[in-house]
């Protein structure tokens, strides 16, 4: 027969235990609320110019996270990191080639590309092209946010972002997630923002290192990229940095301009929402009609 006293000790170890799980809980929860790289990158509106000495010789490097990452801190910072990851894979930046009719065909990324463990692509080529390049930095993001993300990711999701057929055919621009990040315009906007909603558009002066951007140049060419920063020279003339793959470079690596006069507009893109990756709707429509951006340097105040 259990006493009063036994009943009254029980009672207490079960409230003691249940106050336990509740503060390791809340815990964890200030921990995640506390850190500064899993939540959106903020900004206060105005330019950001990366000092010309923390710009590296070397274009092929590993530091991105090193150099531009103190510029920023959330899910940015990831992307710089995931950068990193993408061109140890190439240290000499990998090579460069487009040609959707080639044979082998063209490939986006020259190294076997999962998210989370998946296989999103098989690669015919060792070569990248800028919206593969840009599109594996974002992927191995993901990967780096979302350490146990096989769990949740549904198989239809899982398809939406390969870059891949079935039979290791080209997936058409257009065609789901990689298909809408591939295609010619505002691709990474199409993908993350319409097509997703795991970001959100960015004004120029807003731009900091680690956004997704799609260039329109003068001549009519388009290019996508990873953002790292606007650079100023002695007489205030602004121009920019961003990494990505490209036929003059021969591959992936950054690219310093200290001018903007090729560039006609740019669409710059956030990461804020990635945990949308559990949760689109993979037969979303894209509208591809989104004009670009003017990078107004006059509006820039010393």
């Amino acid at each position: 027969m259990i006493s009063y006293r036994g009943l009254l000790m029980k009672k207490h170890i079960i409230v003691i235990s249940f106050l336990a799980i509740i503060i390791a809980a809340g815990g964890c929860a200030i921990w995640g609320s506390r850190n500064p790289y899993m939540r959106p990158t903020q900004d206060d509106g105005n330019w950001l110019f990366i000092a010309q000495e923390d710009l590296p010789t070397t274009r092929t490097h590993t530091r991105h996270a090193e150099i531009f990452g103190k510029y920023v801190s959330g899910y940015n910072h990831i992307i710089l990191k995931a950068i990193d990851t993408v061109q140890e894979h190439a240290p000499d930046g990998g090579g460069y080639f487009i040609g959707v009719k080639a044979v082998p065909a063209e490939s986006p990324i020259g190294y076997p590309l999962k998210l989370f463990g998946l296989p999103l692509l098989n690669p015919p080529r060792t070569t990248s092209y800028c919206s593969g390049a840009s599109y594996t930095a974002f992927i191995e993001a993901l990967n780096q946010i979302f350490p146990d993300g096989a769990q949740k990711l549904s198989l239809e999701r899982f398809e939406a972002m390969r870059m891949q057929e079935p039979d290791s055919g080209r997936r058409e621009d257009g065609v789901k997630f990689w298909g809408h990040w591939n295609a010619d315009g505002n691709g990474s906007q199409f993908a993350l923002v319409q097509y997703s909603g795991m970001g959100r558009e960015i004004s120029p002066r807003e731009a900091r290192p680690g956004d997704f951007m799609n260039i329109t140049w003068t001549n009519g060419g388009g290019h996508s990229v990873v953002f790292l920063g606007w650079l100023l020279d002695k007489e205030g003339n602004i121009g920019i940095a961003f990494w990505s793959s490209q036929g003059g470079t021969n591959g992936m690596c950054d690219v310093y301009s200290d001018s903007l006069k090729k560039i006609k507009a740019v669409k710059t893109v956030r990461l804020t929402k990635p945990h949308n990756l559990f949760r689109f709707n993979p037969a979303t429509p894209v509208n591809i009609k989104v004009p670009s951006d003017p990078i107004d340097s006059k509006l820039w105040v010393p």
